[in-house]
């Protein structure tokens, strides 16, 4: 057998043409090979999802995998044939791994993903990882450029479910999304001429929310509209859910990041992909409920649904609101931004006793958790934003809030 050159330093090849003459002998050699595989740095880690220390392996792509992807192998099953890593092997089928692996594999399947397609993590959504595999195997997209049109064009019109602002319906909507209009706009009806709202890319932002909009490929798209947040929930179809429906939602979200990418390349010339591609989309920093009082803090706590979007802190009734009943900057300590466990001794009327004090230069805003689990998540997360130092234009955004009515 021979190292492919794209494989590990020689040591490592080494390692497995000394295991060679196991493989005809029993199956502890072909065992110690996987391990020997494994433990090279190209296969450290899942790829497709970059999950540590996979424990499966697709017979038939010569990719190591976690369980969470091998479940997803398992749904193309013309393309992959997966197998635990724990079973026993046979020495053919642990010759085609040593020829190929993560690395290999990954320079024919991922040769030509765009810089703004969104590559999944452990942590996303099901739909999310199984559309990014399939895309890559199945479809080969990122071997042929053709195959990327309904991302690439600039352009993409097409039918959504919206969710109502009052009713809470989801009723069919068009969307078309321009790159040289440099917006997202939806109409009410199918031959309207004017959008019922013109969403300008400049503050675009989606994020998947299958659990929240009840729906597999729920998203969440948000805006700004007069320097405060606008949300609308969509999904694609209302018809019985196939890989179909599930992959046109990731299409329009590529094409959305698409937009994003191209408009702050023309914003910020000098900035670098590895710079941009951070700020094309974001999930949420946290959600969840948590109890929380007025300005004065004589008035008695109630429930609201916050959501933590970068240094925006919104809280809403209902998680499904179009806008938020209030917004709260959080900005850096080096600006007298503090977060406190706990509140003070004399406040009174909250039901949850876990309480967070966030206290900035002009008021301090009081919550209560239920959990102490959840006080401690929602301390780490406005934490993690008041140790950033402030970017010269999230000033002007404070100022903003600071000047609301």
């Amino acid at each position: 057998m021979v190292c492919p050159v794209s494989l590990p330093p020689v040591g490592e090849c080494a390692c497995v043409e000394l295991a060679e003459a196991d493989l005809t002998m029993e199956p502890e050699g072909t065992n110690r090979l996987l391990q020997d595989m494994l433990a090279r740095t190209d296969n450290e880690a899942c790829a497709d999802c970059g999950n540590p220390e996979p424990d499966w392996a697709s017979l038939t792509l010569g990719v190591f995998v976690c369980q969470a992807c091998s479940l997803l192998h398992r749904s193309i099953p013309h393309i992959s044939r997966v197998k635990s890593i724990q079973d026993t092997w046979d020495a053919s089928d642990v010759e085609l791994l040593a020829d190929l692996g993560n690395n290999v594999a990954k320079a024919k399947y991922e040769q030509n993903v765009p810089a703004f397609y969104y590559r999944p993590t452990h942590t996303d959504c099901k739909m999310l990882r199984e559309q990014w595999i399939r895309a890559k195997y199945e479809r080969n997209e990122f071997e042929f450029i053709e195959k990327q049109e309904a991302y690439t064009a600039g352009y993409r019109e097409g039918f959504l479910w919206k969710r109502g602002r009052d009713n809470g319906q989801f009723l069919s909507r068009k969307f078309v999304l321009s790159e040289r209009e440099g917006a997202l706009k939806y109409f009410n009806k199918q031959d309207a001429r004017d959008p019922k709202a013109i969403m300008k890319i400049e503050t675009l932002n989606a994020t998947f929310q299958p659990a929240k909009i009840g729906n597999p490929c729920g998203l969440q798209i948000t805006y700004l509209k007069d320097n405060s947040t606008r949300n609308i929930f969509v999904y694609h179809s209302d018809a019985k859910m196939s890989d179909v429906v599930y992959q046109e939602m990731v299409d329009w979200f590529n094409a959305i990041r698409a937009a994003r990418f191209h408009y702050l390349q023309v914003a910020f010339p000098g900035a670098s992909n590895e710079e941009l591609v951070p700020k094309l989309t974001r999930n949420f920093m946290k959600e969840g409920f948590m109890e929380k009082t007025g300005p004065k803090h004589t008035e008695g706590f109630k429930k609201r649904w916050f959501t933590m979007d970068d240094r925006r802190l919104m809280y809403f009734k209902d998680p499904l609101d179009a806008y938020a009943r209030g917004e709260v900057f959080i900005g850096s300590k080096e600006n007298s931004y503090t977060v406190l466990p706990g509140l003070p001794p004399t406040i009174q009327g909250y039901h949850w006793n876990h309480g967070i004090t966030i206290v900035t230069p002009d008021r301090k805003f009081l919550f209560a958790c239920e959990t102490e689990a959840e006080q401690r998540d929602w301390i780490a997360a406005f934490q993690r934003v008041i140790n950033r130092p402030m970017r010269p234009q999230e000033y002007a955004v404070e100022a903003h809030f600071k000047h609301k009515p």
